[in-house]
């Protein structure tokens, strides 16, 4: 059987933060920009909250199965609010989506490069 990669996003809102707790993500901010965004298997965390209080977090998981895609988005999830929880970030809306990438489309590019042609 052959393994599956499953990219999962994980979005929300902050909610209720402190001022503590807000400065304390504003001084984080950098290493949470979402232009170093980049899926990992432990979760990367991004935000900007000068824009509006949402976050996203970016997951790497795999699988054997279709099937397990379900409960790959649920590892997210769960690894997701127990992150939040451990720094006593409130938080709402937490929602997942989750994509298989070997039932994900060729880009242009990469059809090109499986056909042989440039």
């Amino acid at each position: 059987m052959t393994t599956r990669t499953f990219r999962i996003m994980v979005r929300g809102v902050f909610d209720g933060l402190t001022d503590e707790q807000r400065a304390e993500l504003l001084a984080a901010a950098p290493e949470h920009d979402v232009l170093h965004a980049t899926f990992t298997r432990e979760g990367h965390l991004s935000y900007d909250l000068n824009a509006r209080a949402a976050f996203t977090f970016r997951f790497l998981d795999e699988g054997e199965a279709e099937e397990d895609i379900l409960e790959a988005a649920e590892r997210a999830e769960q690894a997701a609010q127990s992150w939040l929880a451990d720094r006593g970030y409130g938080y709402k809306n937490v929602r997942s989506q989750a994509e298989d990438l070997s039932q994900a489309p060729l880009g242009k590019r990469q059809r090109r490069a499986a056909n042989g042609t440039r």
